[in-house]
């Protein structure tokens, strides 16, 4: 299993980021995906999932963030929009949809003016 995270980085508040997660090594379509992340000093907060087309997200992001997939592409995303600081942490893609399976290395996302 290999999941790789991408599209990180530094954005203003009020801005937006589209993170990627590939996925390898095991039958990615169909199969419950996953985002969480991690502030500093913080631990692991569940983000959004995503279980064939029916999506969940954790009230600090909804209406802000959206969660999509690319099976063809063994694709996740996460499309951050009004982005605020306490966004900022380590996002992760992760197996099953409360990111409780095996996850990726993770991209740094910050938030800052």
């Amino acid at each position: 299993v290999q999941l790789v995270e991408s599209g990180g980085g530094l954005v203003q508040p009020g801005g937006s980021l589209k993170l990627s997660c590939a996925a390898s090594g095991f039958s990615f379509a169909g199969a419950p995906m996953s985002w969480a992340r991690q502030a500093p000093g913080k631990g692991l907060e569940w983000v959004s999932g995503i279980l064939r087309v029916n999506t969940s997200y954790a009230d600090s992001v909804k209406g802000r963030f959206t969660i999509s997939r690319d099976d063809a592409k063994s694709t996740l995303y996460l499309q951050m929009n009004s982005l605020k600081p306490e966004d900022t942490g380590v996002y992760y893609c992760a197996i099953g949809s409360r990111a409780n399976g095996p996850r990726g290395q993770g991209t740094q996302v910050t938030v800052s003016s």
